[in-house]
């Protein structure tokens, strides 16, 4: 082996530049050449790269976003891009191509192998944390940190008026952000895919006042994941107020997937970038490289997006719980 891609595919997570430096430390020292693509498999097919040595990620690990920009590409919907993109891996002469990123991002690595003859080798980086085969992604840590943030100061003004906050967090159709970022915050109730498939819209109204009635008017806080109601939580802000609930609605959006990577998410993707180029001196193909217990391990990439990975249980029977109260 003597030359090796990467790319950073779809939606953005910080600790991607972490995860690029490690890879390209570690190769170098195995005295490998790392090409680097430009906005996902956009640059593979567009042949948008460059090489990247030590210098070139000597003072990123620190940042957020991705030097190598990220993207979706359409064109790795169909045979004709898939066969672009292979034959010019074949033409770089890449043994290799590492790819951070998401379940779907992964997805056009099963399908790429069909026409491209090299190793394929998958990292998560995600703030949805929804892939298989890793206890935590890369950029989930600084998520939650960042929607903790948020949550905590809309507390603070919902303390000072006694109001009723919505708080949308990003997650695509998983709670694992939901989940986390309202246990983190207190929230008295968290509205995700894996509490219900619908929502109850008088059950959410009950919980209220059920609640105010032990407590009196005060601060009151449902996280919802992103996708659980049609027009958002603004829609759900209105409705529930036709039922006599006064709410206010908060969406954070993108800034959860901005921000510098927390510590937690520097450490993970400096481990899990190093773990990938070692385990491709190895052999490994179509594999991901995730950390489960602790432990650094490969998980076949067809399986990374079947969603056997569940939310904490015990922390939704306990949510569930104390909704009322």
């Amino acid at each position: 082996m003597k030359r090796i891609g990467v790319l950073t595919s779809g939606g953005d997570a910080p600790g991607m530049n972490a995860c690029v430096r490690a890879l390209v430390l570690t190769a170098h020292a195995n005295e490998l050449e790392v090409i680097g693509f430009q906005r996902g498999f956009n640059g593979v097919i567009e042949q948008q790269y460059q090489t990247l040595s030590p210098y070139h990620v000597s003072s990123i690990i620190q940042n957020g976003g991705t030097i190598l920009k990220s993207a979706r590409c359409e064109a790795m919907h169909t045979d004709a891009g898939l066969q672009q993109a292979a034959q010019n891996l074949h033409d770089l002469q890449l043994d290799a191509l590492l790819v951070i990123g998401g379940d779907g991002s992964f997805r056009g690595c099963v399908e790429l192998s069909t026409f491209y003859k090299g190793q394929l080798l998958g990292i998560p980086g995600t703030i949805d944390n929804d892939v298989d085969g890793s206890d935590f992604t890369i950029g989930f840590a600084t998520a939650l940190d960042t929607a903790l943030d948020a949550i905590d100061k809309i507390r603070d003004t919902a303390d000072a008026f006694e109001r009723i906050f919505l708080v949308e967090v990003m997650g695509r159709h998983t709670g694992y952000l939901a989940v986390a970022a309202g246990i983190a915050a207190g929230a008295e109730q968290i509205i995700c895919p894996e509490l219900a498939s619908e929502l109850d819209l008088d059950k959410i109204a009950q919980h209220v006042e059920q609640a105010r009635k032990h407590r009196g008017n005060c601060s009151y806080i449902i996280v919802i994941a992103e996708t659980m109601y049609p027009g958002g939580v603004s829609a759900l802000a209105t409705d529930l107020e036709k039922r006599g609930i006064e709410c206010r609605a908060a969406i954070l959006g993108h800034i959860q997937r901005g921000g510098r990577p927390v510590g937690a998410d520097r450490i993970l993707a400096t481990k899990l970038g190093a773990y990938a180029v070692e385990q491709l001196l190895q052999g490994a193909h179509m594999m991901m490289a995730g950390e489960i217990n602790g432990q650094a391990g490969l998980y076949p990439l067809a399986l990374t997006g079947d969603k056997k990975k569940q939310v904490d249980s015990y922390l939704l029977r306990w949510q569930q719980q104390v909704a009322q109260y």
